[in-house]
């Protein structure tokens, strides 16, 4: 996948594609930033990651997942779901599954985890609420594809009971400071008796929509988990995670009333014409 910006405000989901998964990478140069401090680069892109969780909450998408286990470069195992994300007329999140054949795992199978990290984990956010459980390193600056970028590594700084995490690399716009390129793992892995329960690593690539926000578009994982009791010791696992279709969900109505929007506690004449007008 290419990173680069949408010039053309109020097209959803416009991104250009390489080949499936990968971006053209410049060499990582450690110069400290112009202009500004890490920090500041750390908290701008936090605010935006946070304005970027709510507006995401307003839109809906399809997510395709395919998550596959193979023997060289043959697939042996896959489990797909592809589900529509809406809402409902208070605004909860609804999740509507259109295609979901039967799970031919065998060599591992979907944990809760697994389910949450594909919800939650891979399209991974780190808004200024969650800056205070992570260790933040700036490390230096790359090109991606036609973005310049500030590059960080982030690590959680404990590991709470029951709880997610993301570790690795962000890439951060030097224009919008805003993370368009996510790489690392979920942490931590399981390993208790009789159960084992792994993580591999991935990477995240995001498309800018509505020439404003960027929302994950593509997740690829590539990887060998090392298992130390199960019957296969070693597993190939790939995963495939598409964002698609990223529209924004409801429209505000203005009421009029012989060409004047009336006040929301009045009501029209029933004996008079009305009308109703999308709010733009």
């Amino acid at each position: 996948m290419r990173l680069i910006r949408t010039l053309v405000p109020l097209m959803a989901a416009v991104a250009l594609f390489a080949s499936p998964g990968f971006s053209q990478e410049g060499n990582l140069v450690t110069d400290p930033p112009k202009g500004i401090t890490s920090q500041e680069i750390i908290q701008k892109f936090a605010a935006k990651e946070k304005e970027f969780k709510e507006a995401r909450d307003q839109y809906t998408f399809r997510q395709d997942v395919r998550v596959q286990t193979l023997d060289g470069d043959t697939v042996n195992g896959e489990y797909r779901e592809v589900f529509d994300v809406t809402y409902d007329n208070s605004g909860r999140h609804l999740e509507n599954v259109v295609y979901a054949p039967q799970n031919s795992l065998v060599e591992v199978s979907m944990s809760p985890e697994d389910l949450q990290d594909i919800r939650h984990l891979l399209p991974f956010v780190l808004t200024s609420d969650e800056i205070p459980e992570y260790d933040i390193l700036y490390v230096g600056q790359q090109q991606e594809d036609e973005l310049h970028c500030y590059v960080f590594d982030i690590a959680p700084k404990r590991i709470e009971p029951k709880k997610r995490y993301f570790q690795g690399r962000i890439w951060v716009d030097d224009r919008d400071l805003q993370v368009v390129k996510t790489s690392g793992k979920t942490v931590p892995d399981i390993r208790k008796k009789n159960n084992e329960n792994l993580f591999p690593k991935f990477t995240t690539w995001r498309e800018q929509v509505d020439g404003r926000y960027w929302f994950p578009a593509y997740t690829k994982a590539d990887d060998t988990l090392h298992f130390r009791q199960a019957a296969y010791s070693d597993v190939h696992i790939r995963e495939i995670i598409k964002y698609t279709d990223y529209k924004r969900f409801g429209s505000k109505v203005k009421v009029t009333y012989q060409g004047q929007e009336l006040p929301k506690d009045q009501k029209p004449d029933p004996k008079e014409p009305t009308g109703e007008k999308p709010e733009n």
